[in-house]
């Protein structure tokens, strides 16, 4: 039977945590959870060690300081390489990202080696975001788009399912971006190497509790990174060689 691990970044989501786990477990039994919390001084780790006294699937990794995303998800993709799960997914803590919509994911992947819940794919499914924060996702997809000439319509997506091998094939020691900016890095060198990106519809809610982690640093980043991407793609240094096929744990 293919294991999935859902990566789930924290810091400061006392509130949520408890909740959300259950919740992503309860949507098939291949699935197992790994939270990887960057010492929230709320207390999250400290809840995630009492659930894992009671299941088996949730794992955890804590860190010394608030690191950022990019590096929360790098940290939880080594994890999931070394203990060899077939799909590892992306998602938020917060609820934004419903885990009813799992299921729908484990489907498309089987014809797929990337697959991104979009936001934009059909029409704009997005609730409880401020005008100016939905034209600003909306516009900066259309913008790395262009510049970029990734054929996908969300490419900010956090919410996402690759098979091990994309994250095999992708050098993860150069991975150094954060927020938006990680999430088109690591589609834009999965769709360099040819892998096949599949898009599905979500709906995504604005978070129930908590404070948002969304900066303009992060939107400057990701504004420079696909530049430096279009750039390196034009002069040959985005590297596009694949290993071959590493099989599947059964």
């Amino acid at each position: 039977m293919s294991t999935s691990l859902v990566i789930i970044p924290t810091y400061n989501e006392k509130e949520n945590i408890s909740q959300i786990i259950p919740e992503v477990l309860r949507q098939d039994e291949s699935i197992e959870v790994l939270v990887v919390d960057d010492n929230s001084p709320d207390g999250t780790a400290e809840i995630v060690r009492d659930l894992i006294t009671r299941e088996p699937r949730i794992h955890l990794i804590t860190r010394e300081r608030k690191m950022g995303l990019g590096t929360a998800y790098v940290c939880g993709f080594r994890y999931g390489i070394e203990h060899k799960y077939d799909y590892m997914f992306e998602m938020d803590a917060d609820f934004s990202h419903d885990p009813n919509a799992l299921p729908e994911f484990l489907a498309a992947i089987q014809e797929a080696d990337l697959v991104l819940g979009s936001r934009y794919v059909h029409g704009v499914t997005v609730v409880n975001w401020p005008m100016k924060r939905l034209l600003l996702s909306y516009f900066a997809n259309v913008y790395t788009k262009i510049v970029t000439g990734m054929p996908v319509e969300d490419a900010t997506s956090g919410f996402k399912c690759f098979r091990r091998e994309v994250l095999e094939n992708i050098n993860l020691d150069n991975v150094k971006s954060g927020g938006y900016a990680f999430q088109i890095e690591m589609s834009f060198k999965a769709w360099k190497k040819g892998f096949r990106i599949k898009e599905i519809p979500i709906l995504f809610v604005d978070r129930r509790v908590g404070i948002s982690k969304m900066s303009k640093s992060i939107v400057w980043e990701a504004v420079f990174l696909v530049w430096q991407l279009r750039f390196y793609s034009l002069f040959g240094l985005i590297d596009t060689s694949r290993t071959n096929h590493v099989p599947s744990r059964s």
